[in-house]
């Protein structure tokens, strides 16, 4: 895989995760924050670190994987992400990845948490929600802290 692939398919997750939060929601100016890849193999995975090297360096190592910080940032459909992560194989993740939009988090979890596909997540430090329509081959999250601002790098 090129460096060029690779940006590519960030930004098809993007694009993939805008059409997904659009069609379930009304808020069609969100920017997003973070965006994930997710590998499927140890050598994707080598593959999607190797490259991921040449666009960030790495700010925090989760069990789930490198999270990046953008070098360049670049501009896509849905604002300019702060972060990236390469996830690191998981069954249970067969999708191409996921975007995290910036939110006023209070408002949009009353309008959208018992709508169709949206589910609460609690996590120790804060809590998402979850977009996830099986029609598509993408996540959607929406945090109560942006990911960029839990590690410090905004």
């Amino acid at each position: 895989m090129t460096n060029v692939d690779f940006l590519r398919r960030l930004f098809s997750i993007v694009k993939k995760c805008v059409v997904l939060k659009d069609k379930y929601t009304k808020d069609k100016d969100l920017l997003i924050d973070y965006i994930c890849i997710f590998s499927h193999s140890s050598n994707e995975y080598n593959e999607y670190i190797k490259c991921a090297s040449f666009l960030g360096t790495i700010v925090d190592e989760t069990k789930t994987g490198p999270l990046f910080k953008f070098t360049n940032t670049f501009l896509t459909k849905a604002g300019q992400p702060n972060v990236f992560k390469v996830r690191t194989p998981d069954s249970k993740k067969p999708q191409l990845g996921d975007v995290d939009f910036n939110t006023d988090y209070p408002r949009f979890k009353q309008k959208y948490l018992y709508k169709k596909c949206f589910s609460l997540i609690q996590r120790e430090k804060f809590e998402m929600m979850e977009l996830k329509d099986e029609a598509f081959d993408v996540l959607v999250y929406f945090s109560s802290i942006p990911p960029s601002k839990l590690i410090g790098v905004s």
